[in-house]
């Protein structure tokens, strides 16, 4: 029997779909399989081929025009111009690796460094999210001197070797290390406890419990702080703190996945983790730092790192290239320069808000939440009960999808829409998504 994930199975096209497609879209979808294989996924059952993009806004071939509410990669919107500059600029000049002295690299880390506590004082650069996280555990291993790693029931953290070992997302088909242990999400709408801090520690520490019972040391717990692929779970703001000191009185370090909760998305703060107010040992970054160029980080506290790098040389062939730094630059500049962390701030309150008023017309959403523009929209077959509604949250996608509103679906149950869009997305967008979703919901009977 053939596994899924929820992460890249659950609003995906099937060879099922492939009668009911157009003869130009089947023709694209077959030549894809020929030459592509059978790993890679296409969302919805009737793919959209994308020609176009401005902004928060994608273009089809036909012409048509969506509302881009998924696409965090290309974080400051797509074909941003400062980026387009910024990257063109720099590859008339010099594109090479980092065993050469260049500016860039130093200038773009002392502005990034600058947005971290003190204690995060030292950068290293990769091409992906993925590399990222995989040298993370390589280095709690090398500072714990411990193998394990804890993370949460439906993470995802990249596609390595050691990073697919501690994505439970990826399915049943992809298994975990046997070092990895999984932590229940801190779901505040499913989780009946006085204090979800203390209850989400109590869970670190049953499996930090549970390694030691199996000769297992435990290294560190890796987590993106808004736990996106868990439901999206942002609050209360704060709960997190209990769960690192447990880390770290057992020995291990907290690496904070950033590439998506980070630069600006949550609005209440630059970085996710800061809305805890926590210090995290090491911190992680994807492409959505150089608006969907090759490009990533790893930030650290300096002894923490020094435990990896006094002793093993570190190279990424063209990890923090010229022309990388020149597009994370220009984000970076964008940010600060178009307040869009702010931005994401009001926006994102003014659409949850709107998102939340969806709720008295319609019985099945179960909860709405989110933190700047990263929101989770809970569908439920039974608001007492809370049962998850899989079902209508795919037929609901692809209904937006005819209402030309681009999203998907994440939690452990494929039951959560994930609004997420490009930090362009504006106030005037709100009634396009929120009439979208009225309407698709309206249409199912829902």
């Amino acid at each position: 029997m053939a596994t899924r994930s929820t992460i890249m199975d659950t609003n995906s096209f099937r060879a099922e779909h492939a009668d009911g497609l157009d003869a130009a879209t089947r023709q694209l979808t077959d030549k894809r399989s020929k030459v592509l294989g059978e790993s890679y996924r296409l969302f919805y059952r009737k793919p959209v081929h994308l020609v176009r993009g401005e902004g928060q806004y994608l273009w089809d071939a036909a012409g048509n025009k969506y509302l881009d509410v998924y696409n965090n990669v290309a974080s400051i919107g797509h074909c941003h111009p400062a980026v387009i500059e910024a990257v063109n600029q720099q590859m008339k000049m010099l594109n090479t690796h980092t065993r050469y002295l260049h500016e860039r690299i130093l200038d773009y880390t002392e502005e990034l460094l600058a947005t971290t506590p003190d204690a995060i004082d030292r950068a290293m650069y990769m091409c992906t999210g993925s590399e990222a996280n995989d040298l993370a555990i390589r280095v709690a291993r090398a500072f714990s001197g411990g193998t394990g790693i804890i993370v949460s029931q439906e993470a995802y953290h990249g596609t390595s070797d050691l990073t697919s070992g501690v994505s439970p997302a990826l399915g049943s088909g992809q298994p975990l290390a046997a070092t990895t242990r999984l932590v229940s999400p801190p779901d505040a709408y499913r989780v009946n406890a006085p204090d979800l801090g203390e209850w989400f520690a109590n869970e670190i520490q049953k499996q930090i419990d549970d390694m030691k019972a199996h000769g297992i040391k435990f290294a560190g717990f890796l987590a993106d702080s808004i736990f996106s692929s868990d439901g999206v779970l942002p609050n209360p703001r704060g709960f997190l703190q209990k769960a690192v000191d447990v880390v770290h009185a057992n020995g291990g370090i907290f690496i904070a996945d950033e590439v998506q909760p980070g630069f600006g998305r949550t609005g209440d703060a630059f970085w996710g983790f800061a809305r805890h107010g926590v210090v995290p040992d090491v911190v992680t970054t994807g492409k959505p730092m150089g608006n969907g160029i090759p490009v990533s980080g790893l930030l650290a506290k300096s002894d923490v790192l020094a435990a990896f790098s006094d002793d093993i040389p570190y190279f990424n062939t063209f990890g923090g290239n010229p022309v990388a730094m020149a597009a994370a630059q220009a984000v970076l500049t964008v940010i600060k320069e178009e307040g869009l962390q702010e931005h994401s701030r009001v926006v994102g309150a003014k659409l949850l808000a709107e998102l939340q008023k969806l709720m008295d017309r319609h019985e099945s959403i179960g909860d709405v939440r989110g933190a700047g523009l990263f929101i989770g929209f809970e569908l439920v077959q039974d608001r007492t009960s809370k049962t998850p509604d899989k079902a209508l949250a795919l037929d609901l996608t692809e209904k937006l999808r005819d209402h030309r509103v681009l999203t998907s679906v994440a939690g452990p149950y494929g039951n959560v829409l994930k609004l997420r869009p490009p930090l362009a997305f504006q106030e005037a967008d709100i009634d396009w998504l929120v009439d979208a979703l009225d309407k698709s919901l309206t249409e199912l009977g829902r």
